[in-house]
C-alpha cells in the first residue's frame, strides 16, 4: 500500500515537472523600475508555472542570486520579480527562464543607477519616449486598412541606445470586443505584448508608462467607465512602475499616479482619466482633467524638487491652445490654475510629456515673470498618423510638426547647475526631423 502511494506521488510529481518544463516565456523579459539598490523584471509565460530570474554582477565570477515566483491564470501569467540588495553604479547580468536551472534561459543586462549625489557631477543619459502603440489583429479590428504598422520603430529605438524609455499612453488599444471582460482586457495587452519587435527594447533598458484612455477603456473614457477597476489591475500587471496612486488619497481616482527620479532630473508620471469629467458632458458639474487632489500633489511635488529639469507625463496635450478634441484647452481653469501655481511657486524646468494626438510637435509658453513651460508631444509609435498642420496651435514651436511615425528623445547632460536637454524628434527609420537644446533655468 505504501510503495503504491509513493508511486502515485512520484506520477503527480513527474506530471507537474513535465507540465512546468513546457511552459515558455510568452513576453518579456521586460526591465521594470530600477534604482540604486532594487530594480523589478517583469515576465508572461505561456500557462501556469514559475519564472525565475538568476543574477550576478557582471565581469565577476558568478555567484548568482535567484528569485522566482509563480504565474497563475487570473493575473494572466505575469510575474514581477524584485531583484534587492543590488549596489549602485553597477551592471548586472540577469537570466530569466521557466525553471531554476536556467535551461533556455533570455539572458540580459541591467545597470543601476549611480550613486552620485555629494561625490561627482550628475550623470549625462537619454530618454526614449512614445504614445500611440496599435498592434492590428484583424478579426477584431475595423475592416479595411490596417491601422497599425512600422513594428520596426521598437528596434529604430534601441538603435539610439536609451537608458530608459517612457511610454505615453495608448500603449494598447482596446477594441469594441474587450471593453466589456476582464478577460477581454488582459487579451489585448497580451496580444501587444506578444509582437517580437517589441522584445529587444523591453530588455533593452528600463520601462515606465502611463496609460491614456484608449488603455483606461473606451475612446475618450473619463471616470465614470465602470470597469476601470479592470483596466487598472491590468496596467499593474503589464507595467512594473515603482508605484501606483498617491498615498495620501484616500479614493481611487489618481490610480497610476507616481514619481521617480534618474540622476538629477525628476519624472512625475500622471493619471489623466481616473478623475476625468469631459467638457459639456454634466450640467453645472465642472469639467477636470487631474481632478485637484492630484494637481495639489503635483504643486506640491514640483515645488518641493531640486531637479533642474522636471518633467511630467501626461496622455494628452497640455500646452495646445486648440480647443479640439481632448486638449487641455477643453478644462481652461484647470489648465489657467496650473500654470497658474507654477508661476506662483516661481516652478522652473517645467517639460509637459504627452501623446494622444497622431501627430508631433513641441509648444512652448513663457509665463509673465519668464519662466518657459514646455510640452513635447511624441505620437503616434505604430497607429495611423495625421497632419495637424491647419491647426493654428500658437504656441507651437515653428519647424517641429511631424505628421508621420515618430519618437523622441532626451539627452541630459552637463555639469551641475549647468545642464542642459537636447530634444530630438526621429521618424520610424531614425532619421531625425528635428532637434533644440534647452540649458538649465537660472
Amino acid at each position: 500500500m505504501l510503495l503504491r502511494k509513493m508511486s502515485i506521488l512520484l506520477f503527480f510529481l513527474s506530471l507537474v515537472t513535465m507540465l512546468n518544463s513546457q511552459v515558455r516565456i510568452a513576453s518579456g523579459p521586460m526591465i521594470g523600475y530600477v534604482e540604486m539598490t532594487e530594480a523589478c523584471i517583469w515576465a508572461q509565460t505561456s500557462g501556469p508555472g514559475n519564472v525565475c530570474v538568476s543574477y550576478h554582477e557582471k565581469g565577476k565570477p558568478a555567484q548568482p542570486k535567484t528569485v522566482c515566483a509563480a504565474t497563475t491564470s487570473g493575473e494572466a501569467y505575469t510575474a514581477h520579480l524584485v531583484l534587492s540588495q543590488l549596489e549602485p553604479g553597477t551592471t548586472y547580468e540577469c537570466s530569466v527562464s521557466t525553471d531554476e536551472k536556467n535551461r533556455s534561459a533570455q539572458v540580459f543586462d541591467i545597470s543601476t543607477q549611480a550613486l552620485w549625489q555629494f561625490r561627482f557631477d550628475p550623470p549625462s543619459f537619454r530618454v526614449a519616449l512614445g504614445s500611440c502603440t496599435y498592434i492590428n489583429e484583424e478579426k477584431y479590428d475595423r475592416p479595411g486598412e490596417p491601422y497599425g504598422g512600422d513594428y520596426y520603430i521598437f528596434d529604430t529605438i534601441v538603435s539610439k541606445d536609451p537608458d530608459l524609455m517612457l511610454w505615453l499612453g495608448d500603449n494598447i488599444y482596446l477594441r469594441e470586443v474587450d471593453y466589456s471582460s476582464r478577460s477581454g482586457v488582459l487579451h489585448r495587452y497580451t496580444h501587444t505584448r506578444a509582437i517580437p519587435e517589441l522584445r529587444k527594447l523591453l530588455s533593452h533598458c528600463p520601462n515606465y508608462a502611463i496609460w491614456d484612455d484608449h488603455d483606461f477603456g473606451p475612446n475618450d473614457s473619463n471616470g465614470s467607465f465602470i470597469h476601470k477597476d479592470w483596466t487598472s489591475d491590468a496596467f499593474k500587471m503589464f507595467w512594473a512602475n515603482p508605484s501606483y496612486g498617491i498615498p495620501a488619497t484616500t479614493h481611487a481616482n489618481d490610480a497610476i499616479t507616481t514619481q521617480f527620479a534618474w540622476g538629477d532630473i525628476d519624472f512625475f508620471l500622471l493619471d489623466n482619466r481616473s478623475a476625468r469629467i469631459a467638457a459639456d458632458v454634466i450640467a453645472n458639474e465642472k469639467p477636470t482633467i487631474l481632478g485637484a487632489e492630484q494637481i495639489a500633489w503635483l504643486i506640491q511635488s514640483l515645488k518641493f524638487s531640486r531637479a533642474p529639469f522636471k518633467v511630467i507625463a501626461m496622455g494628452g496635450q497640455f500646452l495646445n491652445s486648440v480647443d479640439k478634441f481632448e486638449t487641455y484647452a477643453t478644462c481652461p481653469e484647470e489648465r489657467a490654475l496650473i500654470l497658474s501655481l507654477i508661476e506662483q511657486n516661481n516652478i522652473t524646468g517645467v517639460v509637459f510629456l504627452t501623446g494622444d494626438r497622431h501627430c508631433g510637435e513641441l509648444s512652448e509658453l513663457k509665463l509673465s515673470n519668464g519662466i518657459v513651460v514646455y510640452d513635447l508631444t511624441a505620437s503616434p509609435l505604430t497607429s495611423h498618423a495625421y497632419d495637424l498642420s491647419k491647426e493654428e496651435n500658437t504656441l507651437r514651436v515653428p519647424g517641429t510638426l511631424v505628421p508621420e511615425r515618430n519618437f523622441a528623445t532626451l539627452d541630459f547632460s552637463g555639469k551641475r547647475g549647468e545642464r542642459k536637454m537636447k530634444m530630438t524628434c526621429y521618424d520610424s527609420r531614425g532619421n531625425t526631423k528635428w532637434e533644440k537644446v534647452i540649458e538649465q533655468p537660472r
